[in-house]
């Protein structure tokens, strides 16, 4: 049995009297898509900005890849192989998709400063781009300005931009938010394809979407893991009818 790539022990967090994320354990094996659920202010966007480096914890350890995270910024566990994609679309919308891309591959390697210049032009950064593109199902709108692709290609378009920092493990906030059915239905294929390729850290609320793509299923409530198992095993949990999906003995 391998190592977890990513291993949480006793997290915590508080806001004054309000605990975001209470004493918990958490872990993500290498290939795994571990998807977060549970219902508004469980906690879970917290969880994930903990992990990511956005929000330093109270106390409790992270691991990753081997290393503790304890006092890594966000930009150091990015180069570490940490990549968020945030719960808002956050692409820069007067920019093709291409140089999306390769300018998170330049900023990656360092040279961001450059990328007025650079980053349309430079093979060493668009070929690279334009393969992420064509991975993600978004080669042939690689010169369509961010700001004129649909919303759920926006999306893709977040996650290729995460992609091109290389990392080990993707922190996905709420991919399909603001998703209508047909849109919902691309993402979860999309996800499904990508899946075995990276490890995921997967917060989501679309239920369609988590118990279709997910390895395993951990549930926040009030920021405590109330359980954690495959799909079928959290659908046909009681305490997590009862506390979540909203089911009565």
């Amino acid at each position: 049995m391998s190592e977890p790539l990513l291993k949480v022990v006793q997290l915590r967090k508080s806001f004054g009297g309000v605990v975001a994320t209470d004493s918990l354990d958490f872990d993500v094996m290498p290939g795994e898509i571990h998807a977060v659920i549970g219902p508004n202010g469980a906690g879970k966007t917290t969880f994930v900005a903990q992990i990511a480096g956005m929000l330093k914890s109270d106390s409790g350890t992270i691991t990753f890849d081997g290393r503790d995270m304890a006092g890594k910024t966000a930009p150091e566990r990015s180069h570490m192989g940490l990549a968020r994609s945030f719960q808002i679309t956050s692409v820069f919308r007067d920019f093709t998709a291409l140089e999306n891309v390769s300018l998170s591959i330049q900023a990656h390697a360092g040279h961001s400063f450059k990328f007025w210049k650079r980053a349309s032009t430079d093979r060493d950064l668009t070929d690279p781009a334009q393969k992420i593109l064509d991975d993600v199902g978004l080669g042939d709108k690689a010169l369509t300005l961010a700001g004129n692709l649909a919303h759920g290609q926006q999306r893709q378009l977040e996650i290729a931009m995460a992609l091109a920092t290389s990392p080990k493990m993707l922190l996905l906030d709420e991919p399909t938010a603001g998703m209508g059915t047909e849109e919902s239905e691309t993402m979860r294929a999309f996800l499904n394809e990508m899946k075995g390729k990276y490890s995921m850290l997967l917060i989501e609320h679309d239920m369609d979407t988590v118990f279709s793509v997910a390895d395993r299923v951990t549930v926040l409530v009030y920021g405590r893991g109330i359980a954690t198992g495959t799909p079928e095993e959290i659908r046909n949990n009681a305490e997590v009818r009862a506390a979540y999906l909203g089911e009565d003995e």
